[in-house]
């Protein structure tokens, strides 16, 4: 198979990764975080990415916060929200400042960000205005499917689910 003729999108015809369930959620969101960019742009709001928005309304609502506690309030880990405030902080919309002892940091937010904090509560709540719109719109809503897929994740995890395959796989072996 020449590279003009490949698959466009890669692998062979045994990549299980060709196939997903999951792949339209992911590339809806993506989509629809790419819309939320845009109205962004289209404010001169440079440089915000639509994952940013919660923790810097958070920070509005709470003031100053550890890491920890900005990462327990808005449910990751401290981990993947000190990866979060880093990108925060180069994109210039939060900064870090001594904590009360000297291990810790608290994170604020920037003049930055302070500026345009009414605009982003603006957007949230309209964004979930029109997420509530769609979803009135389609039979199944999302809300709804996530809501009956932890059901299922109660009745059997799917860490289970996953072993329970694995074992059925003579390749996991």
């Amino acid at each position: 198979m020449t590279e003009e003729t490949a698959d466009p999108r890669g692998g062979g015809a045994d990549d299980p990764s060709r196939e997903s369930l999951w792949r339209p959620l992911r590339e809806l969101q993506e989509a629809m975080d790419a819309e939320i960019a845009r109205v962004y742009a289209e404010r001169r709001i440079e440089g915000l990415k639509p994952s940013f928005v919660r923790e810097l309304l958070r920070l509005d609502a709470c003031g100053p916060m550890t890491i920890g506690a900005l990462a327990t309030s808005v449910g990751l880990t401290p981990s993947a929200l000190s990866q979060k405030v880093a990108a925060m902080r180069t994109a210039g919309w939060v900064r870090t400042v001594p904590g009360a002892d000297a291990r810790s940091r608290r994170v604020t937010l920037t003049a930055q960000s302070r500026k345009v904090i009414g605009r982003l509560a603006a957007e949230w709540r309209a964004t979930e205005a029109a997420l509530a719109e769609i979803e009135a719109e389609v039979p199944y809503p999302l809300s709804r499917v996530v809501v009956d897929i932890e059901r299922a994740l109660d009745r059997r995890s799917f860490h289970d689910r996953i072993v329970a395959k694995l074992a059925e796989d003579p390749a996991w072996e």
